[in-house]
């Protein structure tokens, strides 16, 4: 794996770059930010993932490991390629995507160019607990507690997947009603995986979802 570049740079374009290595080339698309950094004729270093396809090597390259980091587990989420993960990158800084899908925030997803409150809903249901802010340490969003901050979040997130928002309200507070002490808690993502669990509990219940199909 090629974890980073080290060399002079050759050339710098709307999306790519080419970092001279003791003379062989090297192709890296990056963000807007990232190639702004980089200056024809001076060094520069870049964090990188490889891309693997059956017919293509493709390296994206960062400007710090944290970049790479966000990158990569943006990957894992179904439906999210290279492309559109460099595009998330493109709008928001790392530790701003971390407190997104952390807290269960779907529309600051929505913000970047290809991405509808379907894929958004998704990003933020498949990353819960994959990316933590570095300002929490590990701990869970809420230390914020009131109903009225978590709520519209999981609500949100909610409304994103296909329920409407009044369906998803009745079914926070009914998956919560035996667990007192979740809802206390706070922690948006974990409000979110119970209120989804309870909803598949019973298949008639998905009878409440509209637009899912849409």
């Amino acid at each position: 794996m090629i974890s980073f570049l080290r060399g002079t740079v050759a050339h710098v374009g709307l999306s790519s770059a080419v970092i001279d290595l003791n003379g062989a080339g090297m192709s890296v698309n990056a963000t807007p930010q990232t190639l702004s950094g980089l200056r024809v004729g001076e060094g520069g270093k870049l964090f990188t993932s490889l891309i693997v396809r059956e017919d293509s090597l493709t390296l994206f390259g960062f400007a710090s490991d944290d970049e790479r980091e966000v990158f990569d587990v943006l990957l894992s989420v179904s439906g999210v390629g290279p492309r559109l993960a460099l595009a998330v990158l493109a709008v928001h800084e790392p530790e701003a995507i971390r407190v997104a899908a952390h807290s269960g925030d779907g529309k600051a997803f929505t913000k970047v160019p290809g991405i509808g409150p379907k894929v958004a809903g998704r990003i933020v249901l498949e990353l819960a607990g994959k990316l933590v802010p570095h300002g929490t340490a590990g701990a869970p969003v809420a230390a914020v507690s009131a109903e009225s901050v978590w709520k519209p979040q999981v609500v949100a997130a909610m409304t994103s997947l296909g329920w409407s928002e009044k369906d998803a309200t009745a079914s926070i507070d009914k998956s919560l009603a035996d667990s007192p002490d979740l809802a206390a808690n706070g922690n948006v993502a974990e409000i979110l995986r119970a209120t989804l669990r309870w909803l598949g509990q019973d298949g008639a219940r998905a009878g409440n979802r509209v637009g899912a199909r849409g």
